[in-house]
């Protein structure tokens, strides 16, 4: 015979049956399995760093901090960190952003003079009731707390912009990794995830431009009952559908990660027929139970995946277009 105790559980867990239904909570079994998943070719040598501590039961927060520091470090990259391409006017100011499991996110943009802007990111979180610092507040902020001053204009990233100079031309070209990013979203053994994002924005912007990398709901959000979303591309058109929070929520609502990037895309291309034709914008989701998923407007977007089941490995996405 059920125990009055008992019936009172079970009339609770009855009455909230309608309200999660209307709040749209979808009811995912969840892994103790890591995976990582990044953007673009760079994405392999983030993940092989992110999985080193994934792989030894670490937290995903550590993990993609992490991994986004590899081509944060990285000269040769020219469109995040250190060698990244300059505003017109030749500084080279970075963005980047980073959220854990608990919604506990921090952000830095058009930060000069630090190679990891995550790392700052990730002070910001835990050192400051703020969530963004911008500017020469974000660099004192690194100053203040051991980060070392470093000229981040490489002479490969001079010699572009001055080439760039003698035309001044602006118009950001899909997949040449000018204006792209690498996201990060993981998956840990204690089943939470996390993301950062991080980026030299656009090559040869307006100064003082910012775009979606470092906005928390546009290039990277992360609901540890759900999933995380990270996106990369044309940041204007993704902080327009706020769209790494939208994947996210339409994740929630039911879909799986792969068609929860397939229709933030193609709100992009709702909003901006014609303009979605000529640019590039990309997403990348992953589940809380390890599935993920990746879509963009054009072919060409790159996204690496580790896993206990599968080698450190890249796809490309498929397009809209």
């Amino acid at each position: 015979m059920t125990s009055r105790r008992k019936f009172l559980q079970l009339s609770t867990i009855a009455s909230m049956a309608p309200v999660t239904k209307l709040l749209g909570f979808k009811q995912l079994t969840p892994v103790t399995k890591p995976v990582v998943v990044s953007t673009w070719n760079f994405g392999l040598d983030a993940n092989a760093e992110a999985w080193k501590i994934l792989s030894t039961n670490g937290r995903a927060l550590d993990a993609v901090e992490a991994g986004a520091r590899v081509p944060e470090g990285d000269p040769k990259e020219s469109s995040v960190g250190l060698g990244g391409l300059p505003d017109r006017d030749g500084r080279v100011t970075l963005d980047s952003c980073i959220m854990d499991e608990f919604a506990n996110c921090g952000a830095v943009a058009c930060l000069e003079h630090i190679v990891h802007p995550v790392s700052v990111a990730r002070k910001v979180m835990e050192k400051t009731p703020h969530v963004f610092l911008v500017g020469e507040g974000a660099l004192k902020f690194a100053l203040a707390n051991g980060f070392k001053k470093e000229k981040l204009l490489t002479k490969e990233s001079e010699k572009a912009w001055k080439e760039w100079l003698k035309t001044a031309q602006y118009k950001p070209v899909a997949n040449i990794e000018n204006h792209d990013t690498i996201g990060i979203v993981a998956l840990d053994g204690k089943q939470n995830l996390s993301g950062a994002c991080t980026t030299s924005g656009m090559a040869y912007k307006m100064q003082g431009r910012v775009g979606d990398s470092p906005i928390i709901g546009a290039a990277l959000f992360v609901d540890n009952e759900i999933g995380a979303a990270t996106s990369t591309g044309v940041g204007e058109e993704v902080i327009r559908i706020v769209g790494s929070h939208l994947v996210v929520e339409l994740m929630r609502q039911g879909n799986s990660p792969q068609q929860a990037c397939e229709l933030a895309v193609a709100r992009i291309v709702k909003n901006q027929p014609k303009k979605s034709k000529e640019i590039q914008v990309g997403f990348l989701a992953l589940s809380k139970n390890g599935e993920y998923g990746a879509f963009a407007l054009q072919k060409g977007f790159t996204y690496a995946v580790k896993s206990e089941e599968a080698a450190n490995k890249l796809f490309e996405a498929k397009s809209y277009y």
